[in-house]
């Protein structure tokens, strides 16, 4: 007795199943898919394959005229990071701040096979036998890829390549060995550990840096440490050390407040807001209600 008694108390005794109110029938609410931007497949004869192509166009391109620059974003399938930098390029219309583009999410597979060099160090051959696809995957870039968005879309003068990671490597890589293939080249905590940072060892007698005159370059790191670090700080060494007129370059430091995994979106709006910045927002001054005592203008009516 005392148990029920307990029981009862705490509110531990059910009700008969057919007390139980039964939840009203819900009505029928049709929903519409929410669309962000267009995938085409294409085939590749570089590849041997066929690679999922996601493009973004900004906010009123079917009624302008305008001609826009092109962002190619490298791991850009939809279950990559297509979307949330496409809204980035949304938000280019709702603030203001940046310019309008086209984005271009170009699919990787095998990110360790497509998107590094083939190494010399034995240690990466070992771990790494598939790599060493980046020449080929650039090649799909400039044969394949390219030429199927400039048919077909009011392209303007400008193309950027983003990645973060190993895409970012082989965003740094197509600017040492391919600089003339984009303008402007985003690179977010780039794996530059790569091959023990050999490609960086000999890096001020490439002469491929004295073509670098109209290219930029926006460059950002984590918390990263170790030989990641430290081949991002020999990059930045030997490019700082370029003459002004060779390469527009800035450098973002986001140790504090980002790791590896969180750096990539904040990274990409500061790299669009510094490439592609809009001229400011013409607005009719301080709104009243900003301002301490003010009052609002008289009505008009």
């Amino acid at each position: 007795m005392k148990i029920e008694q307990t029981l009862l108390a705490l509110g531990l005794f059910l009700a008969p199943a057919a007390a139980v109110a039964q939840p009203a029938t819900l009505p029928v609410v049709v929903g519409r898919p929410i669309e962000i931007g267009t995938s085409y497949s294409l085939h590749s004869s570089v590849l041997d394959d066929t690679r999922e192509l996601n493009i973004w166009l900004p906010i009123g391109y079917d009624k302008a005229q305008d001609r826009y620059p092109v962002l190619y974003l490298l791991d850009g399938g939809l279950d990559q990071d297509f979307i949330h930098i496409a809204g980035l390029g949304h938000l280019a219309s709702l603030s203001w701040t940046y310019g309008p583009m086209i984005v271009v999410g170009v699919q990787t597979k095998n990110r360790r096979a497509e998107l590094t060099s083939r190494p010399t160090d034995p240690r990466y051959l070992s771990a790494f036998p598939e790599s060493g696809g980046a020449d080929t995957f650039r090649r799909f870039l400039r044969q394949e890829v390219i030429p199927f968005v400039e048919a077909r879309f009011r392209t303007g003068d400008r193309r950027a390549i983003m990645g973060e990671s190993l895409a970012g490597l082989f965003v740094v890589d197509t600017l040492l060995h391919d600089p003339g293939l984009f303008g402007d080249y985003v690179a977010i905590s780039p794996s530059l550990w790569w091959d023990d940072r050999r490609p960086l060892a000999d890096l001020n007698q490439t002469a491929r840096l004295k073509e670098l005159a109209k290219a930029r370059l926006y460059l950002a790191v984590g918390d990263e440490g170790g030989t990641m670090q430290d081949g991002i700080d020999r990059l930045r060494a030997v490019l700082s050390a370029q003459p002004s007129q060779r390469l527009t370059f800035r450098y973002d430091d986001f140790s504090k407040s980002a790791s590896h995994a969180t750096v990539y979106h904040h990274a990409a709006e500061d790299a669009l807001r510094w490439l592609y910045p809009a001229p400011p927002y013409e607005g009719e001054g301080t709104p009243w209600f900003m301002i301490e005592g003010a009052q609002p203008p008289p009505s008009s009516k």
